[in-house]
C-alpha cells in the first residue's frame, strides 16, 4: 500500500485544532443518508484531500461520522479488522480519522446542502470527473404525449443564444452526448398558472424534482430535448408534468451527471424500473462498450416493458465509425442495430418492493446465468430506496463484485 493508515490516537488527519459542531435536529438523519448513498463521494474526498491512494480504496472502509460548521470528519478503517493489513515495514493498518474542510465555513445549517456541493465540485475538479453544476437554465414546453402506458415525454426547447455575448452560454452547457445526466426541476415556478397543482406544491417544502434528460439534440434554431416522467399515483412531479401546457416555460436549478464511466469495459448488468428507464435508454443510445448490456427492467404495468422497443443501441464505435449524422445530429456507427441488448422482464404488484424485490430481481439475474454462459463485469442500477439498500450485497456476493463496480442509486423514496 502506498500510505500507511496509522491508529486514530496517533494521528488524526488535519485536526490539529478544535472545531464546532453542527447542531440541528435532522443531522443524524443527513450523516445517514450520505453514508448509506454517497459513499463514492466520500471516497472522493479522501483521494483528493488526504494521503490515502485509489490503490488503497478496496482495503478500507469509510464513514462520516461528525459534520462541523467548518467541514467533515471521516472514519477510515480496513475492511477487514480481525486480519489487517500489514506493510512492508511491519505496521499495521488501522483506523485513522480524517478532517475535510469545507471551502467556507457555515454559519447556518441551511448552508450544509451548498457547502457539501462546493466540497465536491472542488473534489471532482482535482479528480479529473464531471461533476454537479448549479445552474440556472429555462426550457420552453413544445409538446406532451405517452410513449408507453405510464411514461409521459415531454419535447422541450431552448433558443440558440447569441454569440455576441461571452457570458451566455447556456446553450452549450446542454450535455448532447452525455448519458445518465439529470436536472433539478423547480416545480414551483409553474404552480401559480397551474391553479391544480398550486397548492400541493407551495404546501411541500421539497418542490424540486430531478428528472434525467433522456435525450438532446442541435438544430438550426437552438437545442431539443426530451424528459420522460413516469406517471405513478397521485405524485408531486406527475401532477406538475401533467399540468404543463405547449408554450410554457419550465426551470431547472441544478445538473448533475451520473456515475457511468466504469460500464465502458466488459459485460455490464442495467437494472432499472419506471424512473430510471429513460437514464438506461439513453446510456444504450450512446454505447460505446462493445459488448452489449444485460438489462433488467423493473415494471407495474407489463405494458410499461415496451418503452425500449424504439431504443437503438449504438456498439463498436472503436472499429466502425460512420460520419453520418441522423435527425436528431447524432453521430451513429455502422453496425447499430436494434434490439441487440437483452432485456428481462419483471412484472410486479404494488406491494413489491423493499427486500422482497430485491431477492427477485436477484434472482432473476440468477437463474439468467445459470442458462447463458456470461460473467457480469459491473452493474449500473437505480431503484426505490429500501431496495437499493438490499440489493447491493445481494449482487456483490452473487456476482463477486467490488462496492466500485456495482452501482446502484437511489432514485425515489416509499415514503
Amino acid at each position: 500500500m502506498a500510505n500507511i493508515l496509522l491508529s486514530s490516537e496517533r494521528n488524526r488527519y488535519g485536526q490539529d485544532r478544535p472545531y464546532t459542531p453542527l447542531n440541528t435536529p435532522e443531522l443524524k438523519d443527513i450523516i445517514s443518508h450520505i453514508n448509506e448513498e454517497h459513499i463514492d463521494e466520500l471516497l472522493g474526498f479522501l483521494i483528493a484531500f488526504t494521503p490515502i491512494s485509489t490503490a488503497e480504496l478496496d482495503n478500507i472502509e469509510v464513514q462520516l461520522t461528525t459534520v462541523y460548521a467548518e467541514g467533515l470528519e471521516l472514519q477510515v478503517q480496513p475492511k477487514n479488522v480481525e486480519s489487517q493489513s500489514v506493510n512492508a515495514q511491519n505496521h499495521t493498518v488501522q483506523n485513522q480519522t480524517f478532517f475535510i474542510a469545507f471551502p467556507a465555513a457555515i454559519t447556518h445549517p441551511d448552508e450544509l446542502q451548498v457547502q457539501y456541493i462546493a466540497l465536491k465540485q472542488r473534489a471532482d475538479k482535482k479528480l479529473g470527473k464531471k461533476t454537479i453544476k448549479l445552474i440556472k437554465q429555462t426550457f420552453t414546453v413544445e409538446n406532451r404525449y405517452k410513449v408507453s402506458e405510464n411514461m409521459l415525454r415531454l419535447e422541450l426547447s431552448m433558443p440558440e443564444l447569441s454569440n455576441n455575448d461571452p457570458l451566455n452560454k447556456q446553450s452549450s452547457s446542454v450535455p448532447i452526448n452525455d448519458a445518465g445526466y439529470a436536472y433539478l426541476f423547480d416545480l414551483a415556478h409553474n404552480s401559480a398558472a397551474n391553479n391544480s397543482v398550486t397548492t400541493g406544491i407551495e404546501d411541500n417544502a421539497r418542490s424540486h424534482r430531478y428528472y434525467t434528460l433522456r435525450k438532446a439534440w442541435q438544430t438550426p434554431t437552438g437545442i431539443q430535448a426530451w424528459v420522460d416522467v413516469f406517471l405513478h399515483g397521485d405524485t408531486l412531479g406527475g401532477s406538475w408534468a401533467q399540468s404543463l401546457q405547449v408554450g410554457e416555460t419550465i426551470i431547472t436549478k441544478r445538473e448533475f451527471p451520473e456515475k457511468v464511466d466504469h460500464l465502458r469495459d466488459g459485460q455490464a448488468l442495467l437494472i432499472a424500473d419506471e424512473t430510471s428507464m429513460p437514464t438506461v435508454a439513453r446510456l444504450l443510445e450512446l454505447w460505446g462498450n462493445p459488448t452489449p448490456p444485460l438489462v433488467v427492467c423493473v415494471t407495474q404495468n407489463a405494458a410499461d416493458q415496451r418503452y425500449f422497443d424504439n431504443v437503438k443501441m449504438r456498439i463498436g464505435i472503436d472499429s466502425s465509425i460512420d460520419n453520418s449524422i441522423d435527425s436528431n445530429n447524432e453521430r451513429t456507427t455502422k453496425n447499430a442495430v436494434k434490439d441487440n441488448f437483452t432485456v428481462l422482464p419483471i412484472v410486479i404488484d404494488q406491494q413489491c418492493s423493499g427486500q422482497n424485490l430485491a431477492s427477485l430481481i436477484d434472482r432473476t439475474v440468477g437463474n439468467y446465468l445459470t442458462d447463458q454462459p456470461l460473467k457480469i463485469d459491473q452493474v449500473w442500477g437505480a431503484l426505490e430506496a429500501s431496495t437499493v439498500k438490499a440489493l447491493r450485497p445481494m449482487l456483490r456476493e452473487r456476482l463477486d463484485l467490488s462496492r466500485a463496480e456495482v452501482v446502484i442509486k437511489v432514485y425515489w423514496r416509499q415514503d
